[in-house]
């Protein structure tokens, strides 16, 4: 449903986004993950034909976005950054324009109403004026704008930044219903490493304009290191020890202090033989803990940096200037 061959973007020079190489599957959750200024919004906007690639090809819903931007336009749904609503409007009224652009009769907008409505569960606030809506509100309203046409592809920019937690865990379960129910392909990007660890089938990780890692969020923690159950226990750790050593799956197993460090490839399956062999050596445990690499440690590994530092100059400001 989407692919880039060499995809460039350059402003004044300064390439934000360089030789982009992307392969997006219909049905697909793609999360694009990076930090402010990693070049992802731009990359969305050459998707969505609101930017001219400097250099390279983007196909998308089977159309060419330069050669073809209307035909691309019409089977794609785009919620940005920031949502450009009109206070004075009801959310009713909106989507009803917004049908209409898309040439929908009254009686299919009348339908495609209701079925939104139920669908971002937005309800009676559908006949206030959106500026009565609360951020979480207006949020919700823009995505079903973008689905107002029904399309084949929904790019979602950032769609919980500035959200409190209740509010991005609704948007959260919007995306997914999208994808289970409609089998609709949704191309997310965000600053947010749980975002993408929740919601994302495949995850792009972009920093300086260039793709550094693509897969899956298990694949990319498994590249960078092993899970490791940390056992905190009473007295000598030379039992504890002993006792954990040949357990399938663990790899080695360390004493520090009062606790046991034992690494293992799969903690989730390893941690439960670990509380029984313990038990049947007589260990007495105080608590049993399981720590597995974060996408924030993948990006670390991969780039030197955490998701939470900005990389300098953003790009993206540079684009709005």
């Amino acid at each position: 449903m989407i692919t880039t061959q060499g995809l460039v973007r350059t402003f004044d020079g300064i390439r934000a986004v360089d030789g982009l190489d992307l392969g997006i599957e219909g049905g697909e959750i793609y999360g694009f993950l990076g930090p402010n200024g990693a070049g992802k919004s731009t990359t969305v906007r050459m998707l969505c034909t609101l930017l001219a690639p400097s250099a390279g090809r983007a196909v998308v819903a089977g159309y060419d976005v330069a050669a073809a931007p209307g035909q691309v336009r019409l089977n794609i749904g785009v919620a940005l950054q920031e949502a450009a609503l009109d206070p004075r409007q009801t959310g009713e009224e909106l989507l009803r324009l917004q049908g209409r652009l898309y040439g929908l009769r009254r009686g299919e907008l009348d339908l495609r109403l209701r079925q939104l409505a139920e669908l971002v569960d937005i309800g009676d606030a559908l006949r206030r004026p959106i500026g009565t809506y609360s951020g979480g509100m207006r949020r919700r309203l823009d995505l079903a704008a973008a689905l107002v046409h029904n399309p084949g592809v929904l790019f979602l920019d950032e769609p919980t930044t500035g959200l409190d937690p209740a509010s991005r865990l609704r948007v959260w379960a919007e995306v997914r219903r999208l994808n289970e129910q409609l089998g609709m392909t949704i191309f997310l990007t965000t600053q947010y490493l749980e975002e993408a660890d929740e919601l994302a089938h495949r995850v792009g990780i972009l920093s300086g304009g260039r793709l550094v890692a693509e897969g899956t969020p298990a694949e990319l923690k498994r590249g960078v290191g092993n899970d490791v159950i940390v056992a905190r226990v009473e007295g000598d750790t030379v039992a504890a020890v002993a006792s954990l050593r040949g357990i399938a799956g663990v790899t080695d197993v360390e004493a520090h202090g009062s606790e046991v460090v034992v690494t293992t490839s799969n903690g989730a399956a390893t941690i439960g033989p670990v509380a029984v062999a313990l038990d049947n050596g007589g260990v007495a445990v105080r608590d049993l803990t399981l720590r597995t690499p974060t996408l924030d440690d993948v990006f670390l590994e991969l780039t030197g940096t955490h998701m939470d530092t900005d990389e300098g100059l953003s790009h993206e400001a540079e684009e709005v200037a």
